[in-house]
């Protein structure tokens, strides 16, 4: 593939971020803004206010991005931007910010869907570190986040085919909504895991949804267990154990979301695995991912699991380089997963 630079800009969500990644893979500079302690006194992201801290912090953001990477925009050859999915208004700040820069400068405008970016997190490395062997076709990627949890077979760059996703809840909307019931704060997933790390995990046997495609996700039912047993217990005027209950319930998630991926990759036969997303940062589902020998398992740096716009970077490259690029009049959001 050609080499090319592409700075990317990513607003879907509450994170205001720019990176610049160089042939799809280097990394040469990644900026975040990040807006969790805002949001944190509202228990979940405010779309009115996510939108506006974009605005002022989309220009700052660019151009800290530029200047860590040492480059001029005569040095880019194109502009990558998140088209979707995400909160609209924050979406249009990101898309009017490439837009602009697009038309300054002439350069290119490449649309990226944002559970494309995720999946290619795992190509990313530092530039001036040792380059690590690319992810090897086909993969089974495992995409879980705040609002996404799918699984995809992936035969090629930008060639997908999804196999089952959630029919509910995602696993990190779970995560967050039990820390609710759990008196924890916000975001759901790391307060969770935290409380988890002195509970009995088995404690609680939770309940797995049975369903007819082996390869879905439900975790609303998961979710319902738990807020019955808080409130059984509360009833009974005993001390919430919340560390065994978060511990039990991380525990049913991490298990249901690895024996579906593995058994996916068993059944379609795939090389390696590739776990993505803002889930993908729990520490029980890395461990359990590594620690089976069947197949190599490709996650992220925990700085990539979350929002950021070198996934954008890295998945805008490869639209770029292999011809798929969008016009400035962009078209609406195509149905996942992208072909």
């Amino acid at each position: 593939m050609k080499p090319a630079r592409v700075l990317a800009i990513e607003t879907s969500c509450d994170e205001t971020a720019c990176a610049v990644i160089e042939n799809g893979r280097a990394l040469l500079a990644s900026t975040v803004a990040s807006q969790m302690d805002i949001h944190a006194r509202y228990g979940g992201v405010f779309p009115e206010v996510a939108s506006r801290q974009h605005v002022l912090s989309i220009i700052p953001v660019v151009e800290q991005a530029l200047a860590g990477s040492n480059v001029t925009f005569r040095e880019i050859d194109a502009i990558a931007v998140t088209r979707g999915p995400g909160l609209a208004g924050s979406l249009v700040v990101g898309m009017n910010m490439a837009k602009g820069l697009a038309l300054g400068t002439g350069l290119p405008i490449v649309g990226v869907n944002h559970l494309e970016g995720h999946i290619y997190s795992s190509w990313i490395h530092n530039a001036g570190e040792s380059v690590p062997p690319e992810p090897e076709f086909p993969l089974m990627a495992l995409l879980v986040s705040g609002g996404h949890t799918e699984l995809n077979l992936m035969t090629d760059h930008l060639t997908y085919k999804r196999l089952g996703s959630t029919l509910d809840d995602a696993a990190g909307e779970a995560f967050d909504k039990v820390a609710r019931l759990l008196g924890l704060s916000y975001p759901g997933g790391p307060s969770v895991q935290k409380a988890a790390e002195n509970g009995d995990p088995t404690r609680f046997k939770f309940p797995r949804a049975k369903l007819d495609n082996p390869y879905d996700f439900s975790f609303s039912g998961l979710k319902t267990a738990v807020l019955y047993e808080v409130n059984d217990l509360k009833k009974k005027s005993k001390t919430l154990p919340v560390e065994d209950i978060a511990a039990s319930f991380q525990a049913t998630v991490v298990e249901t979301l690895f024996e579906k991926t593995m058994q996916a990759a068993r059944d379609y036969k795939a090389k390696e695995i590739l776990v993505a997303g803002g889930v993908s940062a729990n520490r029980p589902l890395r461990n359990i991912f590594q620690s089976q020998t069947e197949f190599k398992v490709n996650i992220p740096a925990f700085t990539l699991c979350t929002d950021n716009a070198a996934m954008i970077a890295a998945a805008g490259y490869y639209r770029y380089a292999l011809g798929h690029v969008s016009g400035l009049e962009m078209d609406a959001l195509p149905t996942w997963p992208l072909s």
